[in-house]
């Protein structure tokens, strides 16, 4: 992959992006920019849209008022993923915590759940999208995973068409990695984590009546929701994923 840069501001647009564009940056932008940062007109930033690659610009300023002039193209835009994750809503800090890291890990859909026994019923979709944006920015990513609604149960399980991996504490099986192995590689997957309180007995078992279903444990430690997350993640990326490479 090419190198990143990260020594040079990113910042996310929704404007298309071309060379010699020039891209004007909202107030919350321009303050960062050239109160926080200290940036100076003329100075170098890096311009994404998740859509046209990443773009080099030039940062143009004027009283409260910014811009950036784009110059060339400094990475083209990847191949869209297809790593669904699903999970019980958490409080605040953690669910801000989990957004970043399924960023982070090549998410490409972010659905949160409502489950029997999940402890946050409402969810601010506009919170969880700015993390979703701060965790690109600051992490080179360019491809934004998409942000959908919150659903119930019952209905993610009955829409759910792809291979669905689901964690839970009450599995018997003993590596996770095994389990992982013995399936046929699948370009469509779903990752699924419950709340910390678990799956009801009723959910588990809808679960389990799925035909394309993998059942997880993840090891002898019980791992907070958010924890748990990052672990399934990386196991799937690491046997399923955009990290298993043949050869």
């Amino acid at each position: 992959m090419p190198r990143v840069d990260f020594r040079t501001p990113r910042i996310y647009v929704e404007e298309p992006l071309s060379a010699g564009r020039e891209i004007p940056l909202d107030s919350a932008q321009a303050n960062h920019l050239l109160n926080v940062l200290r940036r100076k007109s003329g100075e170098p930033m890096l311009i994404f849209n998740g859509r046209d690659g990443e773009w080099r610009g030039e940062l143009g300023a004027s009283g409260k008022r910014a811009r950036v002039v784009l110059g060339e193209k400094t990475r083209a835009q990847p191949a869209a993923g297809d790593l669904h994750f699903l999970f019980a809503p958490l409080k605040h800090m953690r669910l801000d915590y989990m957004v970043q890291k399924a960023v982070e890990m090549g998410v490409s859909h972010l659905r949160p759940v409502i489950t029997r026994h999940t402890q946050v019923t409402r969810v601010n979709i506009d919170r969880m999208r700015a993390n979703v944006v701060e965790a690109a920015q600051q992490c080179g990513v360019l491809a934004l995973p998409a942000v959908d609604a919150p659903i119930d149960f019952p209905q993610a399980v009955a829409e759910i068409d792809r291979l669905l991996i689901f964690c839970d504490e009450d599995s018997e099986v003993d590596s996770p990695l095994a389990a992982l192995r013995s399936v046929p590689q699948s370009s469509s997957v779903a990752v699924l984590v419950g709340p910390e309180g678990g799956f009801a007995e009723d959910e588990r078992s809808a679960l389990l009546r799925r035909t394309n279903v993998v059942r997880l444990s993840l090891g002898p430690r019980i791992l907070r929701a958010d924890t748990a997350a990052v672990a399934v993640l990386a196991l799937v990326q690491a046997t399923l994923g955009d990290w298993h490479r043949e050869g």
